[in-house]
């Protein structure tokens, strides 16, 4: 078993929420090869989507990675060492509603992974901060398939509107095209149109 197969597993034994198999090959996939120069990632868990994603840095690039709940960050930063990845990956902990507009640097790729009812701002903020080709996807988008049914009972009514307010502004904004795959749990794939 490799150190990345073993990270999986015990994330998935402590039943912290990863990305799931299927939507990682998926971004793989439209990523395509390109190599990014910067990227976002909003919901770090334990590092173990940013380890991922790192393959898919140039020699140059960086990731910033934010996580609100500190043992989890605590432990991300453990593995980004085990993985040597210390230099590559840098840890915000702390509320992203916070952090976000605290940043400036501009994305090539932002992967949108934490509190479902702040996913309207999640995409304001990494609208603003998307580089002109760049990707944003939002994991989780379709939440069990409870955002595109009628559901409405209350346990998560909360995040669902929100997740269907995300989808709302997503594919109404003139500005960007956004696809919603039905892959995983739903994955949302925003890039700026380019007859913008």
């Amino acid at each position: 078993m490799s150190k990345l197969e073993r990270l999986k597993k015990e994330a998935l034994e402590e039943h912290i929420p990863i990305i799931m198999d299927d939507t990682l090959n998926k971004i793989y996939e439209i990523c395509d090869n390109r190599k990014f120069r910067r990227i976002l990632e909003i919901g770090t868990a334990v590092g173990y989507s940013a380890i991922c994603f790192s393959k898919l840095l140039n020699e140059e690039g960086k990731i910033d990675t934010i996580e609100r709940d500190e043992e989890r960050a605590n432990k991300a930063t453990e593995n980004f060492k085990k993985f040597k990845l210390e230099d590559k990956i840098n840890l915000f902990i702390g509320d992203a509603v916070e952090i976000l507009p605290t940043l400036n640097n501009k994305y090539d790729f932002i992967f949108i992974d934490a509190s479902k009812g702040k996913y309207p701002f999640f995409f304001e903020q990494a609208l603003r901060l998307l580089d002109k080709d760049g990707i944003i996807f939002a994991d989780n988008i379709l939440y069990k398939g409870y955002v595109l049914s009628d559901y409405n009972k209350h346990k998560q009514r909360t995040a669902v509107t929100h997740l269907r307010e995300y989808i709302k502004m997503a594919t109404e904004n003139e500005k960007v095209k956004t696809e919603i795959l039905d892959v995983g749990d739903g994955l949302a794939v925003t890039k700026f149109s380019t007859n913008k």
